[in-house]
């Protein structure tokens, strides 16, 4: 796909975030000066073709009052990972889940999850009860909380 100027002027405008306003393709495509129509079908055009990877949003966990950030790193041998991944995926709780390389022989953990809580306790409980109800007392795992916040943003593309 060759991108035009106005594709180039569209993702200038999403890769921020899209307004909060009740139409926010509408307000995009005024800005640019497309229509409504327009900026949805270029957006899935792009999507379609790979252009645009994927639309997502950024949560600040912190201002919602989630402050017991965990990421949890799991040492799961190959032959369940795709099983493992599954079931802590599944969480409610569990807000990403991802397989890693292993960084032998410092880093063992080839599966991260992340969750949020409010409370430090409850993160561990849920932790906890998971690993129970889930059958993976055998994985060896680390809790790891967040200890500082830095920026959270999208990727800027220009």
């Amino acid at each position: 796909m060759v991108l035009t100027e106005i594709d180039n002027r569209l993702i200038s405008e999403i890769q921020g975030g899209l307004p909060l306003v009740s139409h926010p393709y509408a307000e995009i495509a005024s800005r640019i000066g497309i229509s409504e129509q327009e900026v949805i079908e270029r957006i899935a055009a792009m999507q379609e073709q790979g252009v645009i990877k994927r639309m997502g949003i950024v949560v600040r966990h912190h201002e919602l009052g989630y402050t017991a950030n965990a990421m949890v790193v799991w040492n799961v041998p190959e032959e369940r990972l795709e099983e493992v991944g599954n079931k802590i995926g599944s969480k409610s709780c569990v807000t990403l889940c991802y397989q890693r390389p292993r960084r032998l022989p410092d880093w063992p953990y080839n599966l991260f999850c992340m969750i949020h809580g409010q409370k430090r306790d409850k993160v561990l409980n849920f932790i906890e009860t998971m690993v129970k109800d889930e059958g993976l007392e055998d994985i060896p795992h680390k809790v790891l909380f967040s200890g500082k916040r830095f920026k959270q943003r999208g990727a800027r593309y220009q």
